[in-house]
């Protein structure tokens, strides 16, 4: 059978490149004798490939010096916890509420403090973001949070809070490494690495250096960012493959790519095809302010949810898979991550203008 052009949110298709690079490596990684699955994380050649993923990482994204990198379990649900037993220092802090996983956030740090609503979007369904600059953020607090890229309601922020003294931690779990990011305008990035760079099981965290060491003594070790990167991400068994993985994306789009620059054209074409698109016509409907959309999500619907659901099911009968909307949304949803090919958005709307012809 053929490969499907897979929309799915997350788990994502990875580049394929990336794919065929792992299968040739599954059975014996270089002359070590044994996969990258079944060796030691102390040994030299898995310390090299750690090594080599994050010198990676800090090339491609620009990471300056005065921010330590963290390989860490539990996805980007567990930094929802993490970041305010490490960092609400002040005992509160400033969230944005601009979709689910931003909601979900702001619930779990209420756990440990006053959280801030400082603005929310639900009124209008998250369909867009709020004016960063317009909003009345909270003196004292330990940090602002957002949600970059709204995976289910498909906005992304297009500028970022700056909050003088006040640092800025961002969730780009389905937006990193999709355009250039200047790292030094927050305290902390961190992201799943199930979107965009890997398979599932991993996050990556991007902590400014002043930020560590301030957890309570009752902080679990291994909520505790100091303890898991001063050990190196290696305070236990890190997750080997996704590690690995996360290298082999990053030396794609380093050498085959040329970095983020060129990865931001590639993505912004994607999505000027299918926005087009849906700005062409009438029986598909975006409901996004065309300023927040988002390049990496496409939502959309038909006109009513029967003919959604058949949509979905021609669209997989012909190899478009996963393109169904979360349930909180309905409709469609295509996720156009980095590893989609430019042929795959062009053939779904292909399929979209066919679709309309037979049953419009």
């Amino acid at each position: 059978m053929a490969r499907v052009y897979n929309f799915s949110a997350g788990p994502s298709m990875l580049f394929e490149q990336v794919l065929k690079t792992a299968q040739s490596e599954l059975m014996e990684y270089g002359s070590s004798g044994q996969s990258v699955m079944e060796m030691s994380h102390r040994s030299s050649t898995f310390d090299a490939i750690i090594k080599d993923t994050e010198a990676r990482l800090r090339r491609v994204l620009s990471i300056p010096d005065n921010y330590k990198v963290g390989f860490i379990q539990g996805g980007a649900s567990t930094q929802f916890d993490m970041v305010p037993l490490n960092l609400m220092t002040t005992g509160q802090a400033d969230y944005l509420v601009t979709g689910n996983f931003s909601n979900r956030a702001a619930k779990e740090a209420a756990k440990f403090g006053k959280v801030n609503i400082v603005a929310n979007t639900k009124d209008i369904n998250y369909t867009a973001i709020p004016d960063v600059d317009a909003i009345q953020y909270t003196p004292g607090a330990s940090y602002v949070h957002i949600c970059e890229n709204n995976t289910i309601f498909g906005t992304r922020f297009t500028k970022v809070p700056q909050v003088e003294g006040v640092p800025l931690v961002s969730d780009m779990s389905s937006c990193i490494l999709s355009r250039p990011t200047d790292v030094s305008k927050y305290g902390l990035i961190y992201f799943g690495v199930q979107k965009n760079v890997a398979p599932a099981g991993m996050a990556i965290a991007i902590v400014r250096e002043d930020l560590l060491g301030h957890a309570a003594q009752n902080v679990p070790s291994m909520l505790n960012y100091t303890t898991l990167i001063e050990a190196d991400s290696m305070y236990n068994t890190p997750p080997c493959w996704c590690i690995y993985m996360t290298g082999l994306t990053l030396k794609y789009i380093e050498e085959e790519i040329g970095g983020l620059a060129e990865m931001e054209k590639r993505n912004n074409a994607k999505a000027k095809v299918l926005y087009d698109y849906l700005d062409s016509q009438e029986f598909f409907k975006n409901p996004v302010n065309k300023p927040d959309r988002s390049i990496m999500n496409v939502t959309f619907t038909s006109p009513d949810p029967d003919t959604d659901k058949l949509f979905c099911a021609k669209a997989a009968e012909a190899g478009f898979v996963n393109l169904k909307g979360h349930r909180l949304v309905g409709g469609m949803r295509a996720s156009i991550y980095n590893a989609m090919p430019a042929e795959g958005v062009a053939k779904l709307v292909q399929f979209m203008e066919d679709f309309v012809k037979q049953y419009g």
